[in-house]
């Protein structure tokens, strides 16, 4: 061992964030190192700001295997990085760090995780598609449903101002706020923190009772996972629709993550440790 590198018996990896008093990607991941037997613990770090370069510098250092990246550093992190995937550079933000031929990488599987649940619904590529929100997650989306061949898609925020970047970037039709009840969306996601554990969990960004209900399929899909079961989802499912948990997000995002880390998907365990940990 040289005096530039550390070695652990167990291999370090993480999330960072600021705050991070919700996450429960160490429960996922954790349970998952233990039933398959890799070498690694999980850890929360809670990372301010002004401290996230002195952070990666210590990664490096360290050499830890792996790390998950959430809000507020998915955007900011990318310039201390050797190279990010193609699918990270398309939705401008990164989720995951990994190790590529002793390179630090980025890559972002919230496009995987956010995606896993329609891909396996039979969903006509027309529909009509409304997402509220336009920040990391929302790019994610975005990134996603634009991949995979979906052109009907619309997308709002209350500014009526910061929506419009990503409105370019994926073809989008933007949409003032005050309008977004106006269509008949078959799909409405939320890709807001409303709803969230917390000062904001009892508010949700759209009111079914006001929209038009489509013809054929109607979902809604809520990003947020802690509580699982958001006011957004129950007045969705009171108006008809099928709701779709952040919950399927979240772990299949982390899942992405595990394969990325191990070569191993995560187990059977780490999602119902997930499920039991939200009350499902």
């Amino acid at each position: 061992m040289t005096s530039e590198q550390f070695s652990f018996p167990t291999v370090p990896y993480g999330v960072i964030g600021w705050p991070l008093r919700q996450s429960l990607s160490p429960l996922v991941h954790n349970v998952g190192f233990r039933h398959t037997g890799c070498d690694g613990v999980y850890f929360r770090w809670e990372i301010a700001p002004e401290s996230l370069e002195t952070f990666v510098r210590s990664f490096r250092l360290l050499h830890m295997g792996g790390c998950s990246v959430t809000i507020p550093h998915k955007v900011s992190i990318m310039p201390f990085l050797d190279g990010m995937t193609d699918q990270a550079r398309a939705v401008g933000a990164v989720n995951t760090l990994f190790w590529k031929d002793g390179q630090l990488w980025g890559e972002n599987t919230d496009v995987t995780g956010f995606m896993a649940p329609l891909l396996e619904r039979d969903l006509s590529r027309e529909m009509p598609v409304l997402l509220l929100g336009a920040g990391g997650a929302a790019r994610a989306a975005a990134a996603g449903l634009h991949a995979a061949g979906f052109r009907n898609l619309s997308v709002c925020t209350p500014s009526d101002a910061s929506h419009l970047v990503l409105a370019r970037d994926f073809g989008m039709r933007p949409v003032l706020w005050a309008q977004r009840h106006a269509q008949a969306a078959s799909l409405v996601i939320n890709a807001t923190p409303l709803g969230m554990r917390g000062k904001a969990e009892e508010d949700t960004p759209y009111d079914f009772r006001a929209a038009p209900r489509p013809e054929g399929m109607a979902l809604a899909y809520d990003i947020v996972y802690n509580p699982l079961k958001t006011r957004f989802l129950r007045e969705a499912e009171e108006a008809g629709r099928q709701g779709i948990s952040g919950m399927d997000m979240f772990f299949r995002q982390a899942d992405a993550q595990f394969r990325l880390w191990t070569g191993r998907g995560l187990p059977q365990a780490a999602r119902t440790a997930l499920e039991q940990a939200l009350g499902a």
